[in-house]
């Protein structure tokens, strides 16, 4: 089906076959990304540890999914990535936001609209990863401090969309958004931000609502794995055996 443009990049798509995630990539690449790198994180958080940048796809589709601590994680998780071709997920109040609302809106996010079945993320999420781009998304749906048991979502796009998850640890972020002239530098904690190894799960080619929140909790108990004790939450045991989880490929039906 032919995309529909919006009229401007600032502008929300009311359709899902009207987001072409490729209409944002000027923006993206010569815009946002250099505003994101040099005044986003000195405005918003300072960086510290990066770790497995290596594990992240130089090309193709992947379903990148984080802890989400602060309001800053996704900005810090884009200005680390490589890749422009990245459409997170957000919520729909976050496009509302004065001034920084215009961000999502131009990066070409996806706005979610939380406790519904919102079919127009569902169908645009599936659009960005038919495209090959990374989607972020953050699977518990809400800030905290701890790993909330996460929705079945996130294994229901790796499974239609047939794509490897990545999972992406986040810590520093406490307390961001700060101003320069509202903080001491020294004092500030630095965010650190450490990607997995992509895996895929070897469910069902078509799988039920009890499969998929089983797979949903084998993926968050990977990313619980790379968190320090304390950010693990619901998934502070994290002895889960995986019967769906694995790292030598895709399942046959993909």
């Amino acid at each position: 089906m032919k995309s529909i443009s919006v009229a401007a990049p600032w502008a929300m798509p009311r359709r899902a076959h009207a987001y072409d995630p490729r209409r944002y990539h000027f923006w993206r690449r010569w815009v946002l990304k250099p505003a994101l790198d040099w005044l986003g994180m000195t405005l918003f958080a300072r960086l510290g540890d990066v770790q497995g940048l290596e594990h992240v796809p130089q090309q193709g589709p992947v379903l990148m999914y984080y802890n989400h601590i602060a309001f800053v994680d996704p900005l810090v998780i884009l200005h680390v990535l490589p890749r422009i071709d990245v459409t997170p997920l957000a919520k729909v109040e976050a496009f509302h936001y004065p001034v920084i609302g215009i961000f999502p809106r131009m990066w070409g996010a996806i706005p979610v609209h939380r406790g519904e079945v919102d079919r127009f993320a569902i169908k645009a999420t599936l659009r960005a990863l038919a495209r090959e781009e990374i989607v972020l998304i953050a699977p518990e749906g809400t800030r905290s401090p701890q790993l909330l048991r996460a929705k079945p979502g996130l294994a229901y796009f790796a499974a239609r969309a047939r794509v490897p998850l990545l999972p992406v640890a986040v810590e520093g972020t406490e307390g961001y958004p700060t101003w320069p002239l509202a903080r001491r530098w020294w004092q500030d904690p630095k965010a650190q931000v450490r990607f997995g190894r992509p895996f895929w799960l070897h469910g069902p080619e078509r799988p039920d609502a009890e499969a998929l929140q089983r797979m949903t909790d084998e993926a968050m108990v990977i990313l619980a794995q790379m968190l320090p004790p304390r950010r693990r939450g619901a998934y502070a045991d994290a002895s889960l055996d995986f019967r769906y989880a694995r790292w030598d490929g895709p399942p046959p039906w993909a």
